[in-house]
């Protein structure tokens, strides 16, 4: 199939898997497309057994869909861009160091204490992984998936300041994530013996602080040019921000800094809510609009592509992973538990949080795509020991369809607890 096709047939998915979710499951929208694309997965799977052809071509078809290089090279940075633009900015700068602090160190902590419980556990349940892997693991599936978050977020009335502090840490500690994740890959790939904490340390903050200079510099520039258009050319405007976007990610991976904190940099400088009404006016609302329905065109693109993504998973699964996948559910909460609870409890002390911030936040860190799509990642690399990617990335399934399923379901009744 060309790409073209590829790209046909994930949009009649969409709004095929849309019209029966609003005619009959009436959930929220991210949550009833996956939960239909899984259950035609396991239709597409069950069919197979009687005539094998349909779900190898089945199979074939989502392989090329290629999942980790559409999500962390093109769609992701879309994504942020379009979840930052709506952000209010003077909310997000009251909030910044409960933010930053919960994007980085909860991050790391959860990567850590989730790498070690696995390490610990694994072995009970007949797994002999180097603890450099468990790490790899901990990696990817602790930061939160903000694609997954603020599509729910829209739907509830939470307080300003309670919803930028869940929606701010996880559009950052998305791209923090990634940074770690490939700063313990790197590693791995050299070897234990080699490893140097100062060169570690050099890596992660180029990564880091490289991408939020070149999306402040990037949204400077993009900010400039619209308020020279003025509204005067709404598709100029529009043109604008999808070059920024596009230039800005492939320029942010030719440097080696990281592409999804330059898009959030970026859609904050270009979104409107928090300045005054002349800088404000700099966007016009027909930007606002046509990210607002790329939004929503490549969330339901990305929450089909993950439940369709269980034909690929599914045909090296055994039937001794499943209590391993279970486990891993129960690590993973209990690494964000940690990763909120630690950095909340300490800045507690000096500032007060909103009523039902701790349990919102470990309950309400959905994961997502981006976990999948690391854990996809794991294929190129040779070194690693086969039988370790099938497990990491099974593992890793587990986690985000349960995320996204049962805590994405029952986050209404959470809300309706603290609130």
């Amino acid at each position: 199939m060309s790409i073209i096709d590829l790209i046909t047939l994930l949009l009649v998915l969409s709004a095929a898997f849309t019209l029966i979710n609003i005619a009959y499951f009436k959930l929220p929208s991210t949550i009833g497309l996956m939960l239909i694309a899984l259950i035609s997965s396991a239709l597409v799977l069950l069919v197979g057994l009687l005539f094998p052809g349909i779900a190898e071509g089945a199979e074939h078809i989502i392989e090329e869909f290629e999942f980790k290089e559409v999500l962390l090279d093109i769609m992701l940075n879309f994504l942020l861009f379009a979840g930052a633009l709506s952000m209010d900015l003077n909310t997000l700068i009251e909030e910044k160091v409960p933010i930053i602090i919960l994007a980085v160190f909860g991050t790391l902590i959860s990567t850590f204490v989730v790498g070690t419980l696995f390490f610990y556990v694994f072995p009970i349940l007949g797994v002999d992984m180097d603890f450099i892997y468990c790490l790899l693991l901990g990696a990817l599936i602790s930061p939160t998936d903000p694609i997954a978050v603020l599509a729910l977020l829209k739907k509830f009335n939470l307080s300003k300041n309670l919803e930028i502090k869940v929606a701010g840490e996880s559009l950052f500690n998305d791209g923090v994530g990634v940074v770690v994740f490939l700063t313990i890959l790197g590693v791995a790939e050299r070897g234990m013996d080699t490893f140097n904490i100062a060169e570690v340390g050099i890596l992660f903050s180029q990564e880091v602080f490289g991408g939020l200079l070149l999306g402040a510099l990037l949204g400077y520039l993009g900010f400039k040019a619209l308020l020279f258009i003025d509204n005067d050319y709404v598709e100029l405007e529009v043109l604008v921000t999808l070059s920024l976007v596009m230039i800005g990610g492939r320029f942010a991976e030719s440097i080696h800094v990281s592409a999804p904190l330059a898009m959030v940099i970026l859609g904050l400088f270009i979104g409107n809510k928090g300045r005054d009404e002349k800088l404000a006016n700099a966007t016009g609302k027909y930007v606002f609009k046509f990210w607002h329905l790329l939004d929503e065109t490549l969330n339901a693109m990305l929450f089909i592509l993950i439940g369709l993504e269980m034909l690929v998973i599914a045909k090296n699964v055994t039937s001794d992973m499943f209590l391993i996948g279970l486990v891993g559910i129960l690590i993973v909460l209990t690494g964000r538990t940690i990763g909120v609870s630690l950095p909340v409890g300490l800045m507690s002390i000096k500032k007060k949080f909103e009523k039902g911030t701790t349990p919102l936040l470990i309950w309400g860190g959905l994961r997502g795509g981006i976990s999948v799509a690391l854990a996809l990642s794991l294929s190129d690399f040779e070194w690693i020991p086969i039988n370790f990617k099938s497990i990491i990335l099974f593992t890793t399934y587990c986690v985000v369809v349960f995320s996204i399923l049962v805590q994405g379901l029952t986050i209404p009744a959470l809300l309706r607890k603290i609130q």
